[in-house]
């Protein structure tokens, strides 16, 4: 409804410069916001104090003008002026449930995207293979999931890229281990205590060490059995990360998997075409970029280093390679990247590498994802007792762990099975909706006791609301989709439940333009609020008329459709009961 209300303010806007009234030119942001008092309209806007001065208007008066220029719609029962010049919009209620009822037959839930779709590369997950997946790769594989999520649903050709750390030098000190100790994968448990025992000899055997330098040497020059030995180390590895992966309930699989060591044979030929470009400079021995926008604290230009001294490459050059192969092969509309935001500096520079080289022939926005960091109680990188890496795996089983005894101590006649599935549901679903439930951009520290709490903006909570909702349905033994009659708002908390229901097709696009799946996070908490007001002041098995009834159901089938909806879009599984 705000973007239908966006577009009436904008149709009036044109209207008055071109009648005179306004100056031409004017490129406002069109704000409206939901009214905190529904006695005054639902929705309202502040568009005619915005206007008033460039108008040579009192901001009331430029109000009565933009009202007698806003076109007519279905949508809008009225417009009035309230205080200095406030816009306030009435919703048509029959209107709007006649879109409810609409979203309700719809297998999208009335849920389009606001502009044309677009095929999108996601940039996500990328743990390094020589280690296990830690608790520093949640956010970008969760977040990034979430958001590739909703850009499906909304109709994007969406391509999942996991670019993980696959090449470099410390696989030449892990390839001479496996080649002492052939083990197999179910014995390559414990990455890491495999990369500490590889890291070990290197430091004591002078031999092993020059034997290590020596297979990535190999490696480079694509020695087949150094090759089919480092395959063989990447294969377990990722398995390790695939476990990961399907009890996060992510969507990333193998063929997702496009790493570092992709993009090795374009290397060369990234510098070399650097070069043609005439935008490299030797510093140092080392071939860098000097872009003039980014410098230092000392005004000096920062380098962009594309090929060390040594002849080896950098991050750089293969985020180079990989913004080529993105938009020249894949021909991606957009690439986002959901890497930590301290990284922005580096990936600002790089698409300002690659637009200036030429390497994005094929018109692609490049967005760096960035987010904060997860903190323990301390407010600093989580980590264990012992000032170690926590293991993602491990912190993921905690959460089933806890949520099990919890979901036990509540409902102790539940069997063993289904226990233990609600307890991975939940846990699982904790941790993942407590990051998610945070600003991208913002640090938080990690908390099993208030994310596993059933109060609050909470996994458990909204688990719950879904299965109350359920609830209802079970008791008919219908779905929510048996539910015939048509929905009709008299209450003021159907008309407040429903207002909310209409606005997520608006939700799902801001998360798709933003990144933000936060956003989606308090409006599924807003709605599950909304829903239990509803519920205790609109009864709706016992209500007044068959009609009444039917329309409180179609109410309630749609914010259970909504919930459910909403949930998974996030990753989250739901339960009938908990």
């Amino acid at each position: 409804m705000k973007d239908t209300i966006r577009q009436l303010i904008q149709q009036a806007l044109t209207q008055l410069v071109a009648d005179g009234v306004l100056p031409d030119g004017l490129t406002p942001a069109i704000q409206v916001e939901n009214a905190r008092d529904k006695t005054h309209g639902d929705f309202a806007s502040n568009i005619a104090m915005m206007l008033a001065k460039p108008a040579g208007m009192k901001p009331r008066d430029l109000a009565e003008k933009l009202i007698a220029a806003l076109p007519a719609s279905a949508d809008i029962s009225k417009v009035e002026i309230a205080g200095p010049g406030f816009l306030n919009f009435f919703q048509n209620t029959a209107a709007l449930a006649q879109r409810l009822d609409a979203a309700l037959a719809d297998a999208q839930l009335g849920v389009r995207k606001a502009g044309p779709a677009e095929k999108v590369v996601i940039d996500m997950s990328a743990p390094n293979l020589a280690k296990e997946m830690h608790v520093g790769h949640l956010r970008s594989t969760i977040i990034g999931d979430s958001v590739a999520r909703v850009l499906e649903f909304l109709g994007d050709d969406v391509i999942r890229q996991n670019h993980v750390g696959d090449w470099g030098t410390q696989f030449g000190m892990l390839l001479a281990y496996l080649e002492e100790n052939p083990i197999t994968s179910d014995e390559l448990s414990d990455l890491e205590n495999f990369y500490r025992a590889a890291k070990k000899r290197f430091d004591e055997s002078e031999a092993f060490a020059t034997r290590a330098r020596g297979l990535v040497v190999k490696l480079q020059a694509g020695d087949p059995e150094c090759m089919a030995l480092w395959t063989r180390f990447k294969d377990i590895s990722l398995s390790h990360c695939q476990k990961t992966y399907e009890l996060l309930n992510v969507k990333l699989t193998m063929a997702d998997v496009m790493g570092e060591s992709a993009y090795n044979a374009d290397l060369a030929n990234v510098v070399a075409d650097l070069k043609a470009k005439g935008l490299l400079v030797e510093d140092q021995g080392a071939q860098c970029v000097f872009l003039d926008e980014f410098k230092n604290s000392e005004g000096e230009p920062l380098p962009v280093i594309v090929q060390k001294a040594d002849g080896g490459y950098l991050y750089a050059t293969t985020d180079l390679a990989a913004v080529r192969y993105r938009s020249n092969t894949l021909h991606a509309d957009r690439a986002l990247y959901f890497v930590d935001q301290r990284q922005a500096l580096h990936f600002n520079q790089v698409f300002e590498v690659a637009r200036r080289a030429g390497f994005v022939g094929h018109p692609m926005k490049m967005e760096h994802m960035g987010f904060g960091t997860m903190n323990g109680a301390d407010g600093r990188p989580f980590k264990t007792r012992d000032g170690g890496t926590v293991k993602l795996i491990d912190l993921l089983s905690e959460a089933k762990d806890r949520a099990y005894a919890l979901v036990k101590e509540k409902n102790p006649s539940l069997g063993e099975d289904e226990l233990r599935h609600i307890g991975e549901v939940v846990g699982i679903g904790a941790v993942k909706y407590a990051d998610l439930s945070k600003h991208r951009t913002s640090d938080y520290s990690f908390n099993f006791e208030l994310m596993l709490n059933f109060e609050g903006n909470t996994a458990p909570y909204l688990l719950y609301a879904y299965t109350r909702v359920a609830g209802v349905f079970r008791k008919l033994g219908k779905g929510f989709d048996e539910v015939d009659g048509a929905i009709v708002l008299q209450a003021a908390h159907e008309q407040d439940l429903a207002a909310r229901l209409a606005q997520f097709g608006e939700i799902l696009n801001n998360v798709a333009d933003k990144g933000t799946p936060h956003v989606l996070c308090s409006y599924l908490y807003d709605l599950a609020g909304l829903f239990s007001s509803f519920y205790e002041n609109c009864p709706i098995l016992s209500a007044d008329t068959a009609e009444q009834q039917q329309s409180r159901l179609r109410l309630a089938a749609l914010t259970g459709r909504t919930l459910k909806q909403g949930l998974e879009l996030l990753g989250l599984e739901t339960l009938e009961r908990m």
